[in-house]
């Protein structure tokens, strides 16, 4: 969606506008800006249904922190910022049919906190995509931090 943000590992990207194109309008000059040396290139690199639409996605670099990492490194929060954590974790425990699970999902990653999803999740008894779905609500909070890819290290913050 125009609008949206996205980390990419290394900053941020935003949506700048999302069309459904026909392929066969794709010109040299957007297969080069899409990082293909043809239009060939590019419609061999297509995957998926033939029928289904294609999509032209532009995204254009944020030059500033992601605010999620300025929030998981901060080193003090304010009363309010306490107590707006505490209101959404309440709320996200209320709106999952799993029950309250923030407290026992953070608690988890603290005690254990090199330890990859699919152990973790094991552990909760969850499958691996919906313990990494959960996991990605309490990063966007800044309660967690993903470590560098491959090491499987989450570090769980401890302020509420």
């Amino acid at each position: 969606m125009p609008g949206r943000r996205y980390r990419t590992g290394i900053d941020m990207v935003e949506v700048e506008s999302m069309d459904v194109v026909e392929p066969s309008s794709v010109d040299a000059a957007q297969a080069r800006e899409a990082g293909y040396a043809s239009v060939a290139e590019l419609l061999a690199d297509l995957r998926g249904n033939p029928a289904f639409p294609v999509y032209r996605i532009r995204l254009r670099r944020i030059d500033r922190p992601d605010p999620r990492d300025e929030l998981a490194r901060a080193d003090s929060l304010t009363e309010a910022d306490v107590a707006a954590i505490t209101a959404r974790l309440a709320r996200m425990d209320r709106s999952r049919s799993r029950g309250p699970w923030t407290g026992a999902v953070l608690a988890l990653i603290a005690d254990r906190p090199c330890i990859v999803s699919t152990v973790l999740a094991e552990a909760m008894g969850w499958e691996r995509q919906d313990f990494k779905l959960h996991v990605s609500k309490l990063k966007e909070l800044g309660l967690t931090l993903s470590r560098m890819p491959g090491t499987g290290c989450h570090r769980a913050a401890s302020r509420t």
